[in-house]
């Protein structure tokens, strides 16, 4: 995380994203409802619409990709893993994953992508879409309450204080940002995943996680690391549709 006061800081931070401190950080939300809707209100309009990046992504094994990205807001998202001659490709879209090998298509199924519901398509979607979504995670809107993570005040939705065990994401109380989810594993109940969203930096009217955990029972499996961020470039459609494969034409 960036090392900057958190009061001292504040005035500047928001005139450097062309956003107004908020005048009610003391009053919370009433439930995860409300939350959404105050974090599409801090940034709609602002937020920025596209994004590509590379990642560096170090694998449970010790083996290290990196991976291409490219981001459209709502709700797209393309993955392109080294070497690009390998066409190896996975393509989030109209809430399903799909995967191609050697540009051909491989698997498809429905699939909502919590991090992208939280991290980024919740400043764009309507309120109503969003909420909708993360009840069908399983997230209970209605439980919230407010902790500390990594010395900055933030909100947790769907769980009591104490509880790491029920389905929750945590949101940052000032900035409005997503910084960790908890929840059991699909697979194994008894197994906790925890992703953490870290490293923010502010990005063209919104912010970017430059690093990325995905822990297990609190054993590191994934890291991920960003480099050369870029906002609202204009990108290819094409690149996002499922139907036909079509090269990255953004990587350089």
């Amino acid at each position: 995380m960036l090392s900057l006061p958190q009061v001292s800081c504040a005035l500047l931070l928001g005139a450097s994203l062309g956003t107004a401190v908020p005048s009610d950080l003391s009053t919370p939300p009433k439930n995860g409802e409300e939350l959404i809707a105050r974090m599409r209100e801090r940034y709609h309009g602002k937020w920025y619409r596209t994004l590509t990046f590379t990642q560096k992504t170090t694998l449970p094994d010790g083996k290290v990709e990196t991976w291409y990205e490219a981001l459209e807001l709502p709700g797209k998202l393309r993955i392109d893993i080294a070497p690009l001659d390998g066409r190896k490709t996975i393509l989030f879209r109209n809430d399903s994953v799909y995967q191609f090998e050697q540009g051909q298509l491989k698997e498809a199924k429905p699939l909502v992508h919590p991090l992208m519901v939280l991290g980024f398509d919740v400043y764009g979607d309507p309120v109503e879409k969003t909420v909708q979504k993360l009840k069908g995670l399983k997230y209970d809107l209605s439980t919230l309450h407010k902790t500390t993570w990594q010395g900055r005040p933030t909100y947790v939705v769907g769980a009591q204080p104490g509880d790491t065990t029920s389905p929750q994401f945590w949101i940052d109380v000032e900035r409005l940002y997503f910084v960790r989810s908890l929840e059991p594993s699909k697979k194994d109940p008894k197994l906790i995943n925890d992703t953490r969203f870290e490293k923010y930096i502010p990005l063209a009217g919104g912010w970017l996680e430059m690093e990325v955990l995905f822990l297990t029972n609190g054993q590191q499996v994934v890291k991920e690391e960003y480099s050369e961020p870029k906002a609202n470039a204009k990108l290819d459609p094409g690149i996002f549709d499922p139907r036909t494969w079509k090269a990255p034409g953004w990587v350089k």
